[in-house]
């Protein structure tokens, strides 16, 4: 079994942001498998089901972005799975809008879902999939630039990076992280 962590906060007030990537990529992976994310469990919405014959747990925490680690914690004290076997989607500024990139290890790179997340878990090594959101320009809070939307002229890079997000994940159900790393990457 796979469990997949999209990170975002909750409300649709903030939905359509930069910082909701993760729940975007995850929504569009429930659309193609018809998988419900709807059940309230360890602090999180969940969605179970199968893609390619694999069971597949589809996880979006509702404890906000900062907190992230205490949903994660939770889903893995309660269902004990295995680090593994997670993979944690997420914005990223250091990545161009439009383009993925993954990774087994690392910092949280001043991403406080991530941090919270290394935290709750004590370590840094689980597999990633950061989606660009670039960074603003100088002068713009960075705060309020991830908690805005997408410009419409983004629209077509952002749906091209859902896609590939999610294609990523249905590759890495069949194939090593290294694998998809190394197809994905580019």
């Amino acid at each position: 079994m796979k469990w997949i962590v999209g990170l975002g906060n909750p409300g649709s007030e903030y939905a359509k942001t930069r910082h909701n990537v993760g729940f975007m990529a995850l929504d569009r992976l429930a659309d193609r498998h018809g998988i419900s994310i709807s059940q309230s469990k360890s602090k999180s919405l969940i969605g179970e089901g199968h893609i390619g014959g694999v069971k597949v747990v589809l996880i979006k925490p509702m404890t906000y972005m900062n907190l992230s680690g205490e949903a994660v914690r939770s889903y893995m004290d309660y269902y004990k799975v295995a680090l593994e076997d997670l993979i944690v989607v997420y914005d990223d500024m250091d990545t161009e809008t439009g383009k993925i990139r993954l990774r087994y290890k690392g910092s949280a790179g001043g991403h406080n879902g991530i941090k919270s997340i290394i935290q709750h878990t004590g370590t840094q090594e689980f597999d990633r999939i950061r989606m660009g959101i670039s960074r603003p320009e100088p002068g713009h809070a960075i705060v309020d630039y991830v908690l805005s939307p997408f410009p419409k002229k983004e629209k077509e890079l952002l749906d091209d990076m859902i896609e590939a997000t999610c294609d990523a994940i249905e590759f890495s159900l069949k194939h090593t992280f290294e694998q998809t790393m190394a197809k994905f990457n580019g």
